[in-house]
């Protein structure tokens, strides 16, 4: 079997891409750490091209910067990138939440229903990782009844910059109880079809959830 068979051969630089880039969000490579394209196709059991193809477009997305002589750094993302994120989300969510209330199918809202009351359980029972996890859920199932897909390139996109630092705010104390509150008006605002008050509803879920994560990021 050749090497990059392992991946199935299908859009191998985009998974490794993803892995690097997760993995980057996630801490486990750091702003200063050095990545070396020989390691990363050894440990990953594939080519090097895959890799150094992956390594460019990090680069493109300002992730990692390659410098002469040292060669490929991490920058990950700093402080005022996360707060212009969230700006920037405040604005395209309230969009999505009108759209998607005008669009949203049956089935979705049901679903919407669904994660709110499984987030209030795992919510009581502390479980604030698999709190992340369908957190992440509700706001791509809103994406999604958009109908709009650079809509939602946009906002999933931002999703992977943003899990970590939002498990973060919701470990910190009484962020959780509050995530659960927001997220059941959003729900509520969409049953009633009430577009301004599910905009208003999110934007503000998202301008709280700005303020915990910039606190986070000064401490």
């Amino acid at each position: 079997m050749k090497k990059d068979e392992g991946y199935g051969g299908y859009s191998l630089r985009e998974k490794i891409f993803h892995k690097l880039r997760q993995d980057i969000l996630n801490g486990k490579y750091k702003s200063g750490d050095n990545l070396v394209e020989m390691k990363l196709a050894e440990e990953m059991g594939v080519s090097r091209t895959p890799v150094r193809e992956a390594i460019r477009q990090l680069e493109l997305e300002g992730l990692v910067t390659s410098i002469p002589n040292k060669g490929v750094i991490v920058e990950g993302i700093s402080r005022q990138d996360i707060e212009d994120m969230y700006v920037i989300r405040e604005s395209l969510e309230g969009l999505a939440a009108r759209w998607a209330i005008e669009r949203i199918e049956d089935r979705q809202l049901k679903e919407l229903e669904d994660i709110c009351e499984l987030m209030e359980f795992y919510t009581e029972k502390g479980d604030l990782d698999h709190v992340g996890e369908l957190n992440s859920r509700f706001h791509d199932i809103i994406f999604e009844a958009t109908r709009s897909r650079p809509l939602k390139q946009i906002l999933s996109d931002f999703q992977y910059y943003v899990q970590a630092i939002r498990l973060a705010s919701l470990k910190s104390p009484g962020r959780a109880k509050e995530s659960l509150r927001e997220h059941k008006l959003i729900v509520q605002a969409f049953k009633d079809k009430d577009i301004d008050g599910g905009e208003k509803a999110l934007m503000e879920h998202i301008r709280n959830s700005k303020k915990n994560v910039t606190k986070l990021c000064r401490e």
